[in-house]
């Protein structure tokens, strides 16, 4: 975090002409927000530390196709994505498969993260945004409260708004006043820690077993998955705990006493990341300031995908900037974006974090219960492009299903009460959610934003 005089701040303001945009870290939601302003006459820079070759992970990503049109870009060569494979879903002792039955105009895009930003970046850069890459940002300048710019490890930089696409462990987002509401750091249970490796595929595997998730590996808080692909096996160590390297390779030998697919060599990836897995962020803005992306905590809880959210984000900022006929980019005008995002999707995306907590509080036979017994079922862990809801996914439930799962429960009182618990603190996230102020007022948002994040203790 920076400060400086206001004869700087007047000196560097000169050049300044109410349009000028920084994008702080290349992360989806930051670039197709700045290639949306940039199309409307901004001038839109975006920050990044990797090398423009370099970005992302080296692994495919799940989204929703339909992440592309909210920003106006058309969908990409056919051979450059797939449909994503239905998953089979297993409780820790191995003995119950859940597979979905995702119809295909329903099932999400797989695309290569290479491929996702060429296509966005391409899209950004014909559009007029400007990119600087290695720059690696460590934090944002102020002037009083108000965001005035970035400082990276190549000097500073200033703008009029500054858009925060760091991702989870942003340093701009980190550096925010506690005035503006901002939650600084996510908590336990709110991060999802990842080891990520593609092997050769050693042998061919039943159609109906190529994507394997287990939930709850060997009694431990996390999933693993074995996808057998065409060219490789796609392996994933998932926890929601920090492990090393040393750990991953254990439990991923673990996984090929029953998984034969997975070769000795790793082909590529072989990559550590962190992803959130929580309600969205309380208060996505301030004076000057607007999260977007994992910055601002928009992955759909339950499963950790949040492209397709930050890209339909960016829409929603870019019309409240270009609204701002003041130029000012208050936390005032700014709301407009949190509240159509709340809207549109944060307040459907809240209660998931709910479901999430409750899969945290379960212990592994638990879990196989909850599978024999049918208290969930292959169509509740069907969840498509459109299931970003709780809603969505219950919206189809008969009463027969209704009864199966009542019944389950009550057999089992310490299940039942884990429910119930999850059940009241569903209701009251869903509550205090739809009552996020529509205007900005400081003093009102300060209070409903600490209810809000209340609401999701462990």
């Amino acid at each position: 975090m920076v400060k400086f005089k206001q004869s700087k701040l007047h000196n560097e303001r000169r050049i300044i002409m109410g349009k000028k945009i920084i994008v702080a870290g290349g992360g989806h939601g930051g670039i197709a927000a700045g290639m949306l302003l940039s199309k409307r006459g901004f001038d839109v820079t975006v920050y990044e530390r990797h090398t423009k070759d370099k970005m992302g992970y080296d692994w495919t990503d799940i989204f929703d196709k339909k992440g592309w049109f909210a920003v106006d870009i058309p969908m990409p060569e056919k051979d450059k994505y797939n449909l994503k494979q239905d998953m089979t879903f297993y409780g820790p002792a191995m003995e119950t498969a859940l597979t979905q039955h995702t119809e295909d105009d329903k099932k999400e895009i797989q695309m290569e993260r290479s491929e996702i930003y060429a296509h966005l970046i391409a899209h950004a850069e014909k559009a007029g945004v400007k990119f600087e890459y290695e720059h690696n940002i460590e934090g944002p300048i102020f002037y009083g409260n108000r965001v005035v710019g970035i400082k990276t490890d190549k000097g500073e930089f200033y703008a009029d708004l500054v858009i925060d696409a760091c991702g989870l462990n942003s340093p701009v987002r980190k550096a925010m006043p506690a005035t503006t509401g901002i939650q600084n750091n996510s908590i336990e249970y709110e991060q999802f820690y990842i080891y990520r490796a593609f092997f050769n595929k050693a042998c061919e595997v039943p159609e109906h077993d190529k994507f394997k998730v287990i939930l709850l590996p060997n009694n431990e808080l996390g999933i693993s998955w074995v996808a057998t692909e065409e060219e490789h096996t796609d392996v994933l160590i998932g926890r929601f705990r920090p492990f090393d390297r040393e750990y991953a390779m254990s439990q991923i030998e673990m996984l090929r006493k029953d998984n034969p697919s997975i070769g000795a060599e790793i082909v590529r990836g072989d990559d550590f990341a962190n992803i959130p897995v929580r309600q969205p962020l309380g208060v996505l803005v301030a004076d000057g300031y607007a999260a977007i992306g994992d910055s601002g905590f928009m992955t759909v809880p339950v499963i950790g995908s949040g492209i397709a959210n930050s890209l339909k984000a960016a829409k929603i900022l870019a019309d409240a900037v270009s609204n701002d006929t003041s130029y000012s980019y208050s936390a005032e005008t700014l709301w407009t974006y949190q509240k159509n995002f709340y809207n549109q999707i944060g307040a459907a995306l809240a209660p998931l974090a709910c479901v999430k907590l409750l899969l945290t509080r379960l212990e592994g036979p638990e879990l196989d219960y909850i599978f024999a017994k049918g208290i969930l079922n292959a169509d509740d862990m069907t969840i498509d492009a459109d299931s970003t809801s709780l809603g969505a996914m219950l919206g189809g439930m008969s009463m027969e299903d209704i009864k199966i799962k009542v019944s389950g429960l009550v057999n089992n009182k310490v299940v039942l009460g884990k429910v119930v618990k999850m059940g009241l603190q569903l209701a009251k996230a869903t509550a205090v959610t739809a009552a996020m102020p529509q205007t900005y007022n400081r003093k009102a948002i300060l209070k409903w934003v600490k209810a809000y994040n209340a609401c999701f203790k462990h």
